[in-house]
C-alpha cells in the first residue's frame, strides 16, 4: 500500500466517521486495513482468537438484512450472530450450511441481492424493541461511562481535570437515576482508570438498555467551545443506530435549551466504543477545558447539577410517546411525578 499524505489520511478518516487528524492512529490503521477487503476477496467465517474484521463483512451483514435475516448490528465484524445468519441464509438457499460465507454462499449472496431489496430491517427491531421498553424508568438498565481524562488530565490549563468533572456529573446523574428506580452501572470509580474495552466489556455485560459515556474536550487554542454529542453511524455503510441518534439528539437539545453552552450538534461516529458497545450508546462532549467559558462554567457545582438534570430529562424522552412529549426545556422531574414515572 503506498504511503498516504495527510491530506488523504484526514479524508479517509472523514469518510470513515473517525477524529480527523491526519495522522495514522491505531483506530485508523485498522480501519485502513478493513477498507482494503471486498466481499468476494476472502471466505468469512469464525476465526480465534481474533474475529475477522473488513468492508467486506459489513457488506455481508448489510445484504443479509436487507434479505430480512438477522445479524444483528451491523459492524463489520464476523461474529456468531453473523454467522447464525449466515447459516439461516444457506438453508433458504440450499447449499452447504456451515455458517461460512465461501464462494458458493457468496455467488447465492449476489444473485438474490440483484432482485430483493427493502428497508432497514435491523434498524426496525431496535425502533422496536426500544419502543416495547415502555415510558417507565424503573426496568431499566442504564450504564453511565465517565472518561479517565486521557491525555487531558491535570492539563487543562483552568485548574480542573476532565476526570473529576465527568465522574462528578456521572454521580449526580446516578443519584437521580436511582430515585427513579434504574438500575445504574458506573465504568469506573474515582481512582481506577479500566481501558475502554473493560468499559464495552462491562457494558455489554450488564445487558444495558442505554450507555452514556461523558467527556470534555481540548484544542490547541481556546477559541472552540459548545456541547457536542455522538452516536453510532456511519455513511459509508448507509447505518445507523435509531435509538442512539434520537437519543443523542435529545441529550444535545436539552442541554442547549437549559444552558448558553454552544450547539455544536449531534454526530454520526464509528468510534469502538459506539461500535463494540451492543447497547445504544451516545458520548457527549460537555465542553472545551481549554476554553475559559466553558471551563468556568463545568467547575460550577450549580452547573453539573443542570447538566445532570438536562441527561435525565432527555432520557424520560426517550421513553416517552410522542403525543406524551413536552416542549423541548419545558419537562421538568416534578411533571414525570404527576405522570407516575417517578415517585
Amino acid at each position: 500500500m503506498k504511503e498516504l499524505t495527510p491530506d488523504e489520511v484526514r479524508s479517509f478518516q472523514q469518510s470513515r466517521g473517525l477524529t480527523v487528524t491526519g495522522l495514522i492512529d491505531d483506530v485508523t490503521s485498522r480501519a485502513l486495513e478493513e477498507a482494503r477487503w471486498k466481499l468476494g476477496d476472502r471466505s468469512l467465517h469464525i476465526t480465534t482468537p481474533a474475529l475477522m474484521h473488513g468492508d467486506d463483512v459489513a457488506t455481508l451483514q448489510n445484504r443479509l438484512v436487507e434479505m430480512g435475516f438477522d445479524c444483528g448490528r451491523v459492524d463489520g465484524i464476523y461474529g456468531s450472530r453473523t454467522s447464525s445468519a449466515v447459516s439461516e441464509f444457506q438453508k433458504s438457499v440450499g447449499v452447504t450450511v456451515d455458517g461460512k460465507c465461501g464462494p458458493a454462499t457468496i455467488i447465492a449472496l449476489l444473485r438474490l441481492t440483484t432482485i430483493v431489496s427493502g428497508g432497514a430491517p435491523v434498524r426496525l427491531r431496535e425502533d422496536v424493541s426500544h419502543k416495547n421498553r415502555g415510558p417507565a424508568l424503573a426496568d431499566k438498565v442504564i450504564v453511565l461511562d465517565p472518561s479517565n481524562g486521557g491525555e487531558s488530565r491535570g492539563v487543562s490549563g483552568f485548574g480542573i481535570e476532565e476526570a473529576e468533572i465527568v465522574y462528578d456529573i456521572a454521580q449526580r446523574l446516578e443519584g437521580r437515576l436511582l430515585a427513579l428506580g434504574v438500575s445504574v452501572f458506573l465504568t469506573r470509580g474515582k481512582d481506577n482508570c479500566p481501558t475502554q474495552q473493560e468499559r464495552v466489556d462491562l457494558a455489554n455485560k450488564t445487558s444495558a438498555d442505554l450507555v452514556i459515556s461523558f467527556h470534555a474536550d481540548r484544542y490547541p487554542t481556546e477559541s472552540a467551545h459548545g456541547v457536542a454529542t455522538y452516536y453510532y453511524g456511519s455513511d459509508l455503510h448507509s447505518l445507523h443506530s435509531v435509538v442512539g441518534e434520537r437519543f443523542a439528539s435529545l441529550v444535545q437539545r436539552e442541554i442547549c435549551a437549559r444552558t448558553d453552552l454552544v450547539n455544536c450538534h449531534s454526530h454520526a461516529k464509528v468510534w469502538d466504543l459506539l461500535r463494540l458497545t451492543k447497547a445504544p450508546t451516545v458520548r457527549v462532549d460537555l465542553g472545551y477545558l481549554t476554553n475559559p467559558g466553558d471551563a468556568e462554567r463545568l467547575g460550577r457545582a450549580d452547573f453539573r447539577d443542570v447538566i445532570a438534570e438536562s441527561i435525565v430529562i432527555a432520557i424520560q424522552r426517550l421513553y416517552l410517546a410522542s403525543e406524551d412529549d413536552a416542549k423541548t426545556g419545558m419537562l421538568r422531574l416534578s411533571d414525570l411525578r404527576k405522570a407516575g414515572l417517578r415517585k
